[in-house]
């Protein structure tokens, strides 16, 4: 948000819904991140957010959480995202704000999804409430942006990643043996802290063979996100921890093979439109967001075809010389972050670039 305005008391309030709405970042997903907030004659007298996919949703947290329920008859409800109009794990969140007499909702943004997208506002007003769209809608629609990705484009929100040395090489050239570290112990954690809040992560057969990764989130608190691994003719041996069946994961081959318990293997055609192909089951699958972690060619054709959202550079101090040439992304606008001392150069592509 911009530092140099004076904001109105309604963006204040629906700041505070968007902050309370990060709080799910990590367990919301498929659903959105929504916040809430209630306020009567000048206060805040309920807050609440989607804490986890399948429970309560911002609004009935936050209508739960006010004791004197006969103060909703005079209150404003505050939510960063349109409420819900449908059944679906849960009543519609609509219904309840009627049923419970609130005369005003402000609301951040319109959801798209296609069960919602207007009818929440539509129902709202019809029953006679006052509804306000559009407080802080920017932010409230980039808070959202792999929700909102994922059903506007009919694919996942793509977050390409990757360590690079100072002159811009990934790696040493080498057959095996173990990779040039990079990160620092404190960037890696932050890599798994990204994981956390993804749906899947995919790396291609040659890092597979090289780094023989985990792809777990072990340094940080949350739950393992789905592996894919590109291997067209199956050649990651069946002692390698991605095959150890103990996260679920996903090898995408043109080989027919037998699934386990945790570990499905996926045919598709390894033409030009193998990624629109995997983006497209990802997708069916409810997979809202992915990180691409490697190596460089599965990263650059991600690039290639411009098929990404945002990428986290992580540029270390170390210099090779030669080695594996680190993808390029040319043209995009870039911040520069700094974690832990580091610089993270930070892209958006086209219209995600969130305001500043």
């Amino acid at each position: 948000m911009e530092n140099n305005r004076i904001f109105t008391q309604e963006e204040i309030y629906m700041a505070r819904c968007i902050e309370l709405a990060r709080k799910g970042k990590c367990e919301a997903s498929p659903n959105p991140m929504v916040g809430a907030v209630i306020v009567c004659d000048g206060k805040i007298i309920g807050e609440g957010y989607h804490r986890i996919c399948g429970d309560a949703h911002a609004e009935v947290n936050a209508i739960n959480s006010i004791k004197d329920k006969s103060k909703l008859k005079q209150s404003t409800i505050y939510v960063s995202l349109e409420p819900c109009s449908h059944y679906g794990k849960t009543p519609p969140c609509a219904d309840l704000i009627i049923e419970k007499g609130i005369p005003k909702v402000v609301i951040g943004c319109i959801d798209p999804f296609a069960k919602v997208a207007g009818r929440g506002i539509k129902k709202l007003q019809d029953a006679g409430i006052e509804v306000t769209v559009g407080v802080l809608e920017q932010e409230c629609s980039n808070l959202n942006k792999r929700f909102i990705t994922f059903h506007s484009k009919k694919r996942p929100y793509i977050i390409l990643k990757w360590a690079e040395s100072s002159d811009g090489f990934l790696d040493v050239k080498r057959t095996g043996g173990h990779p040039i570290a990079l990160s620092t112990p404190m960037t890696n954690m932050l890599v798994h802290k990204r994981r956390a809040e993804v749906d899947a992560i995919i790396v291609g057969t040659r890092t597979a063979l090289l780094d023989n990764p985990t792809l777990s989130v072990r340094n940080w608190y949350g739950k393992d996100p789905l592996r894919v691994v590109i291997d067209r003719t199956l050649k990651i041996p069946e002692n390698f921890h991605l095959l150890d069946d103990k996260i679920k994961t996903w090898i995408v081959t043109e080989k027919e093979h037998i699934n386990s318990n945790n570990t499905c293997y996926k045919k598709l055609p390894f033409t030009d439109d193998l990624l629109p192909e995997l983006l497209a089951e990802l997708h069916r699958n409810n997979i809202q967001s992915i990180m691409v972690e490697g190596g460089s060619v599965l990263l650059q054709s991600f690039i290639d075809k411009n098929l990404w959202d945002e990428a986290f550079i992580e540029k270390s101090a170390i210099i090779l010389n030669d080695g594996i040439k680190a993808p390029h992304i040319n043209g995009k606008r870039h911040f520069i972050d700094f974690h832990f001392c580091v610089p993270i150069l930070h892209y958006y592509n086209g219209n995600n670039v969130p305001a500043l």
